[in-house]
This record gives structure tokens, C-alpha cells and sequence, in this order.
């Protein structure tokens, strides 16, 4: 098509059933790992105050947090299949990143009510019941892990899985301390080790967080995805044949496991549909973006701020 740029022509490749892609975990997976949780929650909390034990209550409550945030992971995945509209154009894919900040932020939260909790405690210690903590974290340690195991695959690939997956695994290494807790205690009779312990595991899962929060908060503005190096993806495009320059280069993410790219090429001789294809197909295998369109100008635009 003309314009006063030049010849431009479009390539798009939805291609997305590709080698660097994991299905996402289904609907009922969630649904599992939902009931699962809150059931232990309500064992826990009642254990917790039957225990009189902070770090049990401790653990009660991020448990919760959990829930919530896989209520939230649950809905955008569920979201993110559905059809985009007329004005709503790339769907609902969104819904899964934003999903994994508001996860991130919640579990940053709940940590600062514990570690508050915690550290009076720590200067009032209680006595506490050390094996029945034991027994009730030991349960804990199971069903978290095995809900972790629930989305153990495309963890590396959709940071709202992998941010349901870092969730679990860190109730687990919870209960985990909580048993050891007990035991010390047990062993011991120091009541103080029980709030300790959950200052020490609600720091380690603050430090833990940390990476879900910046990548979710990253890709909610638009930035690349960390695994794809724009630097390098520039260079391809530029080294293909007759491209003198590259601009208006653009990759982002559509959603969790949805990148895209957007780009203007110069090319002086034009190009086809099989150069345009060839070079979109290029950038899919060689990169991991699924969506991507290109646009080819016959002369470098004097209007343009980033050539």
C-alpha cells in the first residue's frame, strides 16, 4: 500500500503453538489448589489459636494470601481464553500480568501484618503446645507441596504461573520452619523461637518475592520480557538482506505468554510477502515472539526520533 513514506507492506504470525511455549495450567487445577488451601487455612487458623502459636497463626494467614492470589491467578487465566472484542482488541490476555502483580503485592502485604505480629511476640514470647504446632505444620508441608507440583510446568515460561508456583513453594518452606520451630521449643522449652522463626521465614519470602514483583510490575508497563534481549533482536532485524536501518522498534508483552513486536524497516528495494514472512518466522523460532508484524519503507523517514 502507498503512503507518503513509501511502499509498506505487513507481516503477522500468530504462530503460537511454538517450541518455547508450555501450556498454561488449567482452570481446574486452580480450583484444586483452591479448595485445598482454604480447607488448611481453616485447620490451621483453629490450630493456631488453640496452639497459641504465632508462628502457626503466622502461617495461617500467608496460606490466605495464597488464596486469594490463586482466586486471582484462577480468574485471569480463565479471563485470558476469552474472545477479544470490538474494542477490547488483544482480549483479555492482560488479565494474567496484572494478576501477577496484584499476587506479588498481596503476598508483600500479608508479610508486613506477620513480620508486625511477629516481632511483639518476639519481646512478649507465650507458651505454646510444641508438638501439636509440629503435627499441623507437617500437614501444611504436603499440601503445599503437592499444590506447588500443581504448577511445577510453564512456571519458566507465564510469571502468573510461576507467581502461583513461588506462592506454594514458600507456604511449604513456612510449614517447613514451623517444624522446626516446634521441635526447638519442644527441645528446649524456649517460647521465643516460635516468633523468631517467623520473622526469619517472612524475610526470606519478602527477599523471594522481590523478582515476581519487579518482572509483573515490568511487563504491566509495557517493558520487554526479561528473557528477550532487545538489543540482540535489533541486530537480526538489521542484518537481514537489503535493511539499511531499523525504528519504531517495539516488544512487548500482550500477556504472560504472549509477546509481540512491532517494527519499521528500511529496506530501499521494497520487500514482499515471502521476505516479510521469512523474517517474522525468523524472529518466532529464533526468539520465542509469537505476534509479530513488520513494516517495510523504501526511504528513511525524516520525522523519526529512533533510528
Amino acid at each position: 500500500m502507498k503512503s507518503m513514506h513509501g511502499h509498506h507492506n505487513h507481516a503477522h504470525d500468530h504462530a503460537h503453538d511454538h517450541a518455547h511455549h508450555h501450556p498454561a495450567p488449567s482452570d481446574k487445577r486452580y480450583t484444586i489448589a483452591i479448595a485445598l488451601n482454604l480447607g488448611f487455612v481453616i485447620i490451621e487458623a483453629a490450630a493456631g489459636f488453640f496452639a497459641n502459636s504465632t508462628a502457626l497463626l503466622s502461617d495461617a494467614t500467608h496460606n490466605l494470601s495464597d488464596v486469594l492470589g490463586l482466586a486471582l491467578a484462577g480468574g485471569a487465566a480463565w479471563l485470558a481464553k476469552q474472545q477479544a472484542g470490538s474494542q477490547r482488541t488483544y482480549g483479555f490476555s492482560k488479565a494474567t500480568v496484572l494478576a501477577a502483580l496484584a499476587n506479588a503485592l498481596v503476598l508483600v502485604i500479608a508479610c508486613g501484618g506477620l513480620l508486625w505480629e511477629a516481632s511483639t511476640r518476639l519481646f512478649t514470647p507465650e507458651p505454646t503446645q510444641p508438638l501439636f504446632i509440629m503435627a499441623v505444620a507437617t500437614a501444611g508441608v504436603v499440601i503445599n507441596g503437592a499444590t506447588a507440583m500443581l504448577f511445577l510446568a510453564g512456571r519458566k515460561e507465564d510469571v502468573n504461573v510461576r507467581g502461583a508456583y513461588l506462592h506454594m513453594l514458600a507456604d511449604a518452606g513456612v510449614s517447613a520452619a514451623v517444624i522446626v520451630a516446634g521441635a526447638l521449643i519442644f527441645l528446649t522449652g524456649e517460647n521465643w523461637i516460635d516468633p523468631a522463626i517467623s520473622v526469619a521465614v517472612v524475610l526470606l519470602i519478602l527477599w523471594g518475592t522481590w523478582g515476581l514483583l519487579k518482572e509483573s510490575l515490568d511487563l504491566t508497563l509495557d517493558a520487554a520480557p526479561a528473557h528477550i534481549d532487545v538489543a540482540k533482536v535489533r541486530d537480526y532485524l538489521a542484518a537481514q538482506p537489503g535493511v539499511t536501518a531499523v525504528h519504531d522498534l517495539h516488544v512487548w508483552a500482550m500477556g504472560a505468554t504472549k509477546p509481540a513486536l512491532t517494527a519499521h524497516l528500511v529496506r530501499p528495494e521494497g520487500g514482499d510477502d515471502a521476505f516479510l514472512a521469512e523474517v517474522a518466522d525468523g524472529i518466532t523460532h529464533r526468539f520465542g515472539i509469537s505476534h509479530v508484524t513488520l513494516q517495510i519503507e523504501r526511504a528513511q523517514r525524516d520525522d523519526c526520533e529512533h533510528c
